[in-house]
Parts: structure tokens; C-alpha cells; sequence
């Protein structure tokens, strides 16, 4: 999962981009409303940070503008505008969420964690695909019961296919999952990724669509295979 981070002040940037790599987000931090828009041309989010305080432009119009192009994105505004008429503001300008600076990085954390769970309609904290549970809280991902050890990029490609089960994934959503705009991967490194995770969930899992993607097979119950 990828998050977008808006943020002019270059220390909190590089601290709150720390933060969300070692919760295992891939993260891109942009400064202004300008590099923002960039941005979300180029790259699709699970989520917004959006700093209200922006040097080129207020946060609530980059917001809007984002609403009114009817962008999906949720959006969690940090800010240090703490009054009640700001806070209805930023909710009412589309906002999913307003937390006020200071903050717990605790409470941040488990904030991002409930909008994905309810951008992706999840009624709990887990996904489940045949013998595979994903806890989005602890993000921990069991195999018939047992604790499987996921590297980071691993855990994001699981938690993509697990959530479009049974539906083809473009390699560039992947992609995106798990690198940041700066970064330059060598060509074949998704294949490494998808490989190694293969192994660990088992090969007939994941199948490859050939000029396209992957999609994570979705096993029919004895139930379906009975009507089938």
C-alpha cells in the first residue's frame, strides 16, 4: 500500500515518511500543492496525508479540487488549525479524517489503518482468501494458522491481490504499491517479489496474466463445487 504525503515542513516530511516506511507503506513525500497534483498523475495512493499549510497553496483547495474531479482517495488532514470551524471545514471540504499537530504517531497510524479498512469496505481488520488471513492492524499474514514472515513489498503485493481476489491486477498497480516515484527498480524486480511470495503461499496462487499482470486465485468451497 502506497501513501502520499503533502508536507512543506522538510523535517516532519522526512520524519513521518520514516514512520510509515517502518509501519512497511511505500511512501512518496511531496512539499506543495503543485508537486502534489504531479503526483497523483503519475502514481495511485491508498491514502493522502495532506498538510493544510502549503506554500503555493491551502490544502482545502488542493482537497477540493481533488473531490470535485471525483477522486476516491481517502484523506487524512494534519494540521495545526485546531478550532472547531476548522475542523468542520476540512471535513466538510471532503476530508476522511482531521488530526491535529502536535500528535501520538500511535494514534496517526491506527487512524491511516481504519480509512484503508474503510476505503476497502472491510467490516474487520482482516482479509481472507482460501487458507490465507492478512490482519491489516498487525499486518501479519497467516497460511492455514501459521505466521508466514513477509518482507514489507511482499506483504504490499499480498495485501493488493488479496483484496481484488479473483480479478487481474496490472503490473504498473503493483508497481506502484512498492516503489516510490524516485526510485528506479531494475525491470525484472516484480517478478522476484511475486516469486518469492509464491513460495511462501504456494505457486498455484498467483497466476500470471502475460502482458498484463497477476490475479490471485480464488478457490472454490465445497459448497460452490457442489452447484458447479
Amino acid at each position: 500500500m502506497k501513501i502520499l504525503i503533502v508536507e512543506d515542513d522538510t523535517l516532519l516530511l522526512e520524519g513521518l515518511m520514516q514512520a510509515m516506511q517502518q509501519e512497511g507503506y511505500t511512501c512518496d513525500g511531496v512539499s506543495s500543492a503543485r508537486m502534489a497534483d504531479n503526483s497523483l498523475k503519475t502514481s495511485q495512493y491508498s491514502l493522502m496525508i495532506l498538510d493544510l499549510g502549503l506554500p503555493d497553496e491551502d490544502g482545502l483547495q488542493l482537497l477540493l479540487r481533488l473531490r470535485r474531479e471525483k477522486m476516491a482517495l481517502p484523506v487524512l488532514i494534519l494540521t495545526a488549525r485546531d478550532t472547531l470551524s476548522d475542523r468542520i471545514t476540512g471535513l466538510d471540504s471532503g476530508a476522511d479524517d482531521y488530526l491535529i499537530k502536535p500528535f501520538a504517531l500511535e494514534e496517526l497510524t491506527a487512524r491511516i489503518r481504519a480509512l484503508i479498512r474503510r476505503h476497502n469496505n472491510q467490516s474487520d481488520n482482516r482479509l481472507i482468501v482460501n487458507d490465507l488471513v492478512l490482519d491489516v492492524t498487525y499486518r501479519q499474514v497467516f497460511r492455514e494458522g501459521k505466521r508466514l514472515e513477509l518482507t514489507p513489498k511482499e506483504y504490499a503485493l499480498l495485501a493488493r491481490l488479496m483484496m481484488k481476489a479473483g480479478m487481474p491486477v496490472h503490473r504498473e498497480i503493483l508497481y506502484n504499491d512498492i516503489y516510490s516515484w524516485d526510485s528506479e527498480p531494475a525491470t525484472n524486480t516484480l517478478e522476484v517479489h511475486i516469486h518469492n511470495l509464491r513460495k511462501k503461499i504456494g505457486r498455484a496462487s498467483i497466476r500470471t496474466l502475460r502482458g498484463f499482470g497477476y490475479v490471485l486465485i480464488k478457490k472454490k468451497n465445497c459448497s460452490e463445487e457442489s452447484l458447479s
